[in-house]
């Protein structure tokens, strides 16, 4: 056997190395009896910046649902929460996970959360180091879900969270819609004489930037399915209008929603909401998000009526002075004309755009 023959032989005979990928080692935990009696939660990572701490060391079979539960300063109410939720989820034939994203609360949140997770076999903790918003606890939430259906809500005590199974089980039995949104019939809101006009009219402008009537934009209770929503996360905006983002994203590309009637409780705690800075980021989140799939709606109507009317009243100029155009009706044509070429052009880069 020659060298060249002996070099190739050992080559295949060596041992190869593979790279272990592991799926999911953020979710579930063990059944190992010892591991249930661990009093400091080891932390698990699917990305090491998200630092997931779960009791167990066997993430386990990939549960159907995960449940996405930001908090932030919630320490008063949260154990009554999730007493609530794992109950009403134990009591159905579906089988999850609750995700707890603790939001560098100022409180003692994280500490009830730790010491809630040695009572609940389902329960795992995302610790924030600063506070992002519950913007991005939900979508950090979603990217670290191991289930098929992600559910959003929230830990004020506010959602009907024991119609969760119910909103889960209308994804599973019917395929044609992708997300569902618990509909509120009340506001307990506060500011409440400001809040509801304000977001009846950011509902109407919704409804008519999409086509589609909406019951309620901004409910923060909905399931969706988790493979549909990844592409719009990277949409979400930081504050509370990522729910309004990820309604008009699914509206905007054709995916069902169905919504079922809720109700809705008033708030445990100090609320978060600041009603004129979150009503104007409602507003602009509106218009991005429509701009940003369908810019022809947003911008070609105002730039129409800026033509007709600069050359209505360059007629009227006419007959008055003619062959004299103010100002004025020459900055209309012009303004609408400009406006017209950014729609086109907004349009083109919307319809060239690879991906969502």
């Amino acid at each position: 056997m020659n060298e060249h023959e002996q070099d190739h032989d050992a080559l295949h005979a060596a041992p190869t190395e593979k790279i272990s990928v592991r799926s999911g080692e953020m979710a579930g935990r063990s059944d190992d009896p010892a591991a249930l009696t661990t009093p400091v939660p080891a932390p698990r990572t699917g990305h090491p910046a998200y630092p997931i701490e779960d009791r167990g060391t066997d993430p386990g079979p990939a549960p159907y649902v995960t449940i996405v539960l930001p908090c932030y300063n919630e320490g008063a109410h949260v154990l009554q929460e999730i007493d609530r939720i794992t109950a009403t989820m134990a009591a159905s034939e579906l089988t999850y996970e609750l995700l707890c994203i603790d939001d560098a609360s100022t409180d003692d949140t994280l500490d009830v959360l730790r010491h809630a997770q040695q009572r609940y076999p389902h329960l795992r903790i995302l610790p924030f180091r600063r506070n992002g918003g519950s913007g991005t606890a939900r979508r950090i939430g979603t990217q670290q879900a191991r289930g098929e259906i992600v559910v959003w809500t929230d830990a004020d005590m506010t959602y009907e969270n024991e119609k969760i199974p119910d909103l889960v089980r209308v994804l599973r039995d019917d395929t044609t819609y992708d997300q569902v949104v618990g509909a509120r019939t009340t506001e307990e809101g506060t500011h409440k004489w400001a809040r509801v006009p304000a977001k009846w009219l950011i509902r109407k402008i919704a409804e008519w930037l999409t086509k589609t009537r909406i019951p309620d934009l901004n409910s923060g209770l909905r399931a969706f399915r988790r493979d549909v929503s990844l592409p719009y996360l990277r949409l979400l905006p930081a504050g509370f209008s990522c729910v309004t983002t990820i309604t008009i994203a699914f509206l905007s590309n054709q995916h069902d929603i169905k919504y079922v009637e809720t109700s809705y409780a008033k708030r445990a705690g100090v609320s978060k909401f600041h009603f004129v800075n979150d009503a104007y980021r409602y507003i602009l989140q509106v218009l991005r998000m429509v701009m940003y799939f369908d810019p022809l709606k947003v911008l070609m109507p105002p730039a129409l009526w800026m033509i007709v009317i600069g050359l209505v009243k360059a007629v009227v100029d006419m007959v008055r002075h003619p062959f004299y155009f103010p100002a004025s009706t020459v900055l209309l044509i012009v303004s609408g004309m400009m406006i017209a070429s950014l729609a086109l052009l907004s349009d083109l880069v919307v319809r060239s755009r690879d991906g969502v």
